[in-house]
C-alpha cells in the first residue's frame, strides 16, 4: 500500500515539473510606439520640412511587428498637449537609414497663407504622434517651433555682373513689402564656390536702402553661384528671430580678372648729376590697387615711340633713369601692373631736359 502512495506521489511531482510553475499570465501587447524624440525642423518660404526616426519597439520594449502610420500635429503657439485634427498622416518607411539602420521619415508641410498674416509675430509649434495598427498613440514627440511671421517672394531679375569694382550683385526693386509692427525686411546674398558645399553670405541689405550689393571678398579666377532671398525679422524682447523666403535661380560667374589697375598719377622727372653722373629721379603717387604687382617705366624722345627701360616690375614709386645723353629732352609715363598681368592704360607724361 504504502509502495502504490509513493509512486503516486512521484508521477504527480514529475507533472509539476514538466509543466513549470504556474506564474500570472503575462497581457498580451498594446503596440504601442515609443514616442518619437528626434523631430527636427526647418522653414524655407512657406515650406516646414520635418524628419524624425521611426520608432521600431514598443512602449514595453517590444519589437513592433505592424506600424501604423503618423500623424502630422500643428498648432499656433508654444503649448500643445494632443494632435487635435492633424495635417497629414504620414505611412510607414520600411527603407532604413544606411548610418543608423533606423527608418527615416519626412514629411513636408505648406504653412496656410491666412496663419502667416494673422499671427505675423507668433510661433508654430509641430509635433508627430506614432499610431499602431488601431489607431492608438503613446504619446506626441518632442515639440519643435518655427516662426508664423511671412515671407516674400524671391527677388525678380536677380543678377550677377563682374566688373573691376567686384562681382555687382543686383535686382529689381521690391515695392510689395507688408508694413506690420514688429517685422522688418531686408534681402540677403549668398555665394558657393564650384566644387563646395557651403554657403557664404556675400551681404545682406534692407529692402528700403536700395537693390544693389558688391562683393569684393570673392578670388580672382575662381567660379562662383550666387542666389538671392529676402529675410523677415521678427523683433521679439529677447531679440529677432529671422526666416528666410524662397531663393532666387542661382547665377554662376567666373571672376576671371580682365581689368586692369588705374593709371599711376602725379609723374614728376627731375634731372641731378652736374657735377657727378647724369640721372633722371622719377617719382609718382602710389597705386591704391589691391592686387598691385608694380610699375613699368617708358620712355622716348620726340617723334619716337615709348619703350619701357626696366627690365623687372618696380615696386616702389620711384625709378633712376641713369642712361642718358646730354643735350636730349626724355619724355617719360608710367603704368601699374596687377598680380595677373594687367597693365593699366599710361600715365599723363613728365618730361626733362638734359643740360
Amino acid at each position: 500500500m504504502n509502495l502504490v502512495k509513493i509512486s503516486v506521489c512521484l508521477a504527480a511531482t514529475a507533472l509539476l515539473v514538466s509543466c513549470g510553475s504556474p506564474g500570472v499570465p503575462l497581457p498580451p501587447s498594446l503596440e504601442l510606439a515609443r514616442p518619437v524624440t528626434d523631430l527636427h525642423v526647418l522653414r524655407k518660404g512657406d515650406k516646414i520640412f520635418l524628419t524624425w526616426t521611426a520608432p521600431t519597439l514598443t512602449s514595453d520594449r517590444h519589437n513592433i511587428q505592424h506600424p501604423g502610420p503618423t500623424e502630422i500635429c500643428r498648432s499656433v503657439g508654444l503649448s500643445m498637449t494632443e494632435c487635435g485634427n492633424p495635417v497629414a498622416k504620414v505611412l510607414p518607411n520600411k527603407t532604413s537609414e544606411p548610418k543608423t539602420g533606423k527608418p527615416q521619415l519626412s514629411f513636408t508641410d505648406q504653412l496656410p497663407a491666412n496663419l502667416q498674416s494673422s499671427n505675423p509675430t507668433s510661433s508654430v509649434t509641430y509635433a508627430v504622434s506614432v499610431l499602431n495598427s488601431y489607431g492608438r498613440s503613446a504619446g506626441l514627440s518632442n515639440k519643435v517651433q518655427v516662426l508664423a511671421a511671412p515671407t516674400l517672394a524671391s527677388p525678380s531679375d536677380f543678377r550677377a555682373d563682374l566688373t573691376s569694382d567686384g562681382v555687382r550683385l543686383t535686382w529689381a526693386s521690391i515695392f510689395s513689402i507688408p508694413e506690420t509692427a514688429g517685422l522688418r525686411f531686408s534681402a540677403r546674398v549668398y555665394r558657393r564656390e564650384q566644387g563646395s558645399d557651403k554657403d557664404a553670405v556675400t551681404g545682406e541689405t534692407p529692402i528700403a536702402a536700395g537693390s544693389a550689393l558688391i562683393d569684393r571678398s570673392f578670388e580672382w579666377e575662381k567660379t562662383y553661384t550666387y542666389r538671392a532671398t529676402i529675410v523677415t525679422y521678427v523683433i521679439q524682447p529677447t531679440g529677432e528671430q529671422q526666416v528666410e523666403g524662397e531663393d532666387t535661380p542661382g547665377v554662376t560667374v567666373f571672376a576671371h580678372d580682365i581689368f586692369p589697375p588705374a593709371a599711376p598719377a602725379g609723374l614728376q622727372a627731375v634731372f641731378s648729376g652736374l657735377e657727378q653722373k647724369s640721372f633722371i629721379d622719377l617719382v609718382w603717387t602710389p597705386n591704391s590697387d589691391s592686387d598691385l604687382a608694380g610699375y613699368n617705366v617708358y620712355r622716348h624722345e620726340q617723334g619716337t615711340e615709348p619703350v619701357k627701360i626696366n627690365s623687372d616690375l618696380i615696386k616702389a614709386p620711384a625709378f633712376r633713369d641713369a642712361d642718358i645723353m646730354s643735350g636730349r629732352e626724355y619724355f617719360y609715363s608710367v603704368t601699374a601692373v596687377d598680380a595677373r598681368g594687367n597693365e593699366s592704360p599710361h600715365s599723363p607724361e613728365a618730361s626733362e631736359i638734359v643740360p
